[in-house]
């Protein structure tokens, strides 16, 4: 693996050398590239700060989707402000920030972040007018700038030129939508010797059928969805509200392509990193944290922990972006096969907790369909059963898994599910409340999930 590290994308000016815009002390980052590949002069300080500066109990983050690095931080800033309150006096918390390069399309909104960030913006799917209806689907300039950045170099900047055209177009040709769906499929292909193509499945079963099917139904399905999740009218002719569904597969599609960048840099990237420091500092107390893809970083970065390493103490999902039979020995539609992350929650000194909520549309409504394989047989009414989210019902069909409401006690070890859905419940079309968890009352399932001394 090379040493040239990913740029994260910047649409704001870089912070200063030495600055974060995170002002909990004493906080760290790590960056990591699409590889997985750390900076190591990060990872350095972080080795001998956590000791020099006596941490008793770290909190590491791992953000999902977003667009930049300023972005994480303040995902960070607000998730990390309760802990102070939270914790006892003899409780010495530091706090890790980990920036990796993902996107999320601007058209979803983030509760108190950008309440009217993309009000009137041209092209984005779910924003109203005065009509009350959906804008035309089209690749706009913030969006096709982040997914330049995130998949880089000239083939790439073509193909994103000639979706962008086709949008603009919405032909009713059929050979346009092909057109579309290939250039998607050829946008987020990696090579099959490539560190991240092992990578995107959770349940050993595949590619999903959105890469692999005939254009236009996939693009029937999704448009069907993007209606069942509150987007607004989609006007015109058949063939014209099916480009509404080609947008969408170029943000599944994109959203496929980070799943599998997340795993990557969680088991090739953090688990050493993490085996690293718990050596280096064996006192102390780590616990991780992942939204959405995060949370899928972190799962696999226990699974890339080196043998016998300890000191992790809990991990906390919070509207994990993965599957929800990950975790599970034997899967209940294939008992030859078990989840990719079976049995890494004994890694873990401590409870492996996953909030999940029914407010989530983005994993409720276009997860599963955005996972299904191609002849797959289940319904598209219980579609979720089979390809559901773990952020969405929990952690399935695995043993001694307890499921407990929020402010409950929870297990000292083992898997647990805990229904976050009276507090992760704001969001508009499509994503849902999706990104809605910066609250206390999750800051406290973190605190009480690592036993960090709560007050």
């Amino acid at each position: 693996m090379g040493n040239i590290r990913y740029v994260m994308p910047q649409i704001w000016p870089a912070t200063p050398c030495g600055g974060t815009m995170v002002d909990v002390e004493p906080y760290w980052e790590l960056t990591f590239d699409a590889d997985g590949d750390v900076d190591a002069a990060q990872r350095d300080r972080l080795l001998s700060g956590a000791e020099d500066k006596r941490v008793t109990d770290l909190l590491v983050f791992a953000h999902g989707w977003n667009n930049d690095q300023r972005r994480a931080r303040a995902l960070y800033q607000r998730f990390f402000t309760p802990f102070a309150s939270l914790t006892g006096p003899d409780v010495r918390l530091g706090y890790v920030g980990v920036l990796w390069p993902s996107m999320r399309f601007p058209d979803e909104r983030i509760p108190d972040f950008e309440p009217s960030a993309t009000a009137g913006a041209p092209g984005v799917t779910g924003v109203t007018g005065v009509t009350g209806t959906a804008a035309p689907p089209t690749l706009d300039e913030p969006t096709r700038r982040l997914l330049a950045q995130v998949f880089p170099g000239p083939a790439q900047a073509a193909r994103l030129d000639r979706m962008a055209r086709l949008l603009e177009e919405r032909s009713e040709v059929r050979s346009r939508l092909d057109e579309f769906a290939r250039h998607v499929r050829d946008l987020v292909a990696v090579p099959e010797t490539g560190p991240a193509h092992e990578f995107a499945d959770d349940t050993g079963a595949g590619e999903p059928a959105m890469l692999t099917d005939d254009a236009v139904e996939v693009c029937e399905v999704l448009t069907a969805a993007l209606e069942s999740a509150g987007c607004p009218e989609l006007l015109g002719g058949l063939r014209k509200r099916l480009w509404h569904g080609a947008r969408e597969l170029l943000r599944q599609g994109s959203y496929y392509a980070m799943k599998r960048r997340a795993g990557a840099v969680g088991q090739l990237g953090l688990g050493p990193a993490l085996g690293l420091l718990c050596a280096r500092v064996p006192r102390l107390r780590v616990h991780l944290i992942g939204h959405s893809f995060g949370a899928r970083l972190v799962s696999y970065g226990l699974r890339g922990m080196p043998a016998g390493a300890g000191g992790v103490k809990s991990a906390t999902l919070l509207q994990g972006a993965f599957s929800h039979y990950a975790f599970s020995e034997r899967l209940p539609h294939d008992r030859s096969r078990g989840g990719a992350l079976h049995g890494v929650q004994q890694r873990v000194d401590g409870p492996l907790v996953a909030c999940y909520s029914s407010h989530d549309d983005a994993l409720g409504k276009l997860y599963p369909l955005a996972s299904k394989l191609a002849g797959d047989s289940a319904s598209f009414l219980a579609l979720w059963e089979r390809w559901g989210a773990v952020g969405f019902d929990g952690i399935q069909a695995t043993d001694g898994a307890r499921r407990v409401r929020l402010g409950a006690a929870l297990p000292r070890r083992g898997c647990v599910s805990v229904d976050a859905a009276a507090v992760v419940r704001r969001g508009g079309p499509p994503s849902g409340a999706h990104s809605d968890i910066c609250h206390e009352e999750l800051a406290r399932v973190v605190c009480a999930a690592g036993r960090i001394g709560v007050v």
